[in-house]
């Protein structure tokens, strides 16, 4: 009943907040058929600027910590990833009336990570004052690309199953072309720059103060494009809303439980625990799509393109982020 409690009082507070507020000011606009519009440009411009602000935050702090204390976290995450995409595929690739590789292509898309429930995240931990390891964002690709490359390798496997002269899957081109894909490069570049430069003053004058100012933009456009893509999503098998809805919230509980365990083994933070289950309970916003459409073609994309920002993000962010807060305050009595 406690944790229940605090989960409404913390989502209620969040609707207060910035972050939660804009995501559903963006709904409620384009529920009402505003034509507000805001360019892609911009929209690659903030993601970048907030991928490279923490990519930088987190390698200026590796450089720093203790690497022995992030091995567990950072094999958690991985493990994660890859058990996210294993469990997925093997429910959406069974149910009836849905093709294969739109299901290898949810599972994908639903392992990977969101880099706006990220920032997110980590402004509502900022306002709530639980404290967490800089270095805990720079998790986002130990999980990211295992997901991907394994949602592609598998529809691969299961492509050739189906046609004993198909293609193989080139793993090589894949990894290859996610670290090279945008939201991968800014984050290692930022973490590059941070753990070899001393980009301390940049960040704390420029990229800092542009954070939450950008990141709440961020949260409107995706409130627009998720009530946009609901009529999509519409259009194919609802098992995919019912996936969407429910898979994220559990992706996120077991990668809480085994942030605990990173807790209790090698004294990880109450706010890294809360960190790794909002990125495990994300889907991928900027990094999945684009390498997802190119790895598995024949998937269609308002299949994991529409679960995941239609329902998924909305979710992961406005549902879950208040849930792992108000469940790190009870378990950790912060």
């Amino acid at each position: 009943m406690d944790i229940l409690l605090d989960f409404a009082a913390t989502f209620a507070a969040q609707l207060q907040k910035p972050t939660l507020a804009f995501l559903i000011g963006g709904m409620v606009i384009a529920a009402l058929g505003s034509q507000l519009t805001i360019p892609d440009p911009i929209y690659r411009f903030i993601v970048f600027m907030l991928l490279m602000t923490i990519g930088l935050r987190a390698g200026m702090e590796i450089r720093e910590a203790d690497l022995a204390s992030m091995v567990l976290p950072g094999l958690f995450a991985l493990v994660l990833g890859l058990a996210i995409v294993a469990a997925g595929a093997a429910v959406l690739t069974r149910l009836p009336g849905l093709k294969a590789d739109d299901g290898y292509a949810t599972a994908g898309l639903f392992g990977a990570v969101s880099a706006s429930s990220l920032a997110a995240a980590m402004v509502v931990l900022d306002e709530e004052g639980i404290a967490y390891e800089a270095w805990a964002p720079a998790l986002y690709p130990f999980m990211d690309l295992p997901a991907l490359l394994a949602a592609i390798v598998l529809a691969g496997i299961a492509r050739q199953r189906r046609s004993p002269g198909g293609a193989r899957a080139d793993i090589k081109a894949i990894v290859l072309d996610s670290l090279r894909g945008s939201a991968i490069s800014a984050l290692l570049l930022g973490m590059a720059l941070g753990l070899i430069t001393q980009p301390a003053g940049v960040v704390e004058d420029f990229y800092d103060p542009m954070f939450r100012g950008l990141l709440s933009i961020l949260m409107l456009i995706l409130g627009m494009e998720a009530w946009a893509r609901l009529s999509e999503l519409a259009k194919v098998a609802h098992w995919y809303a019912l996936y969407a809805s429910i898979s994220p919230i559990i992706h996120g509980l077991a990668a809480f439980a085994l942030g605990y365990v990173a807790h209790v083994a090698t004294g990880f933070s109450p706010g890294g625990v809360v960190l790794l289950a909002v990125m495990a309970g994300s889907s991928s916003d900027i990094s999945g799509p684009p390498t997802l459409r190119a790895g598995i073609p024949g998937a269609n994309p308002s299949a994991y393109i529409g679960a995941s920002t239609s329902i998924g993000t909305p979710v992961a962010i406005a549902v879950g982020i208040s849930l792992y807060v108000a469940l790190a305050q009870l378990v950790f009595d912060l």
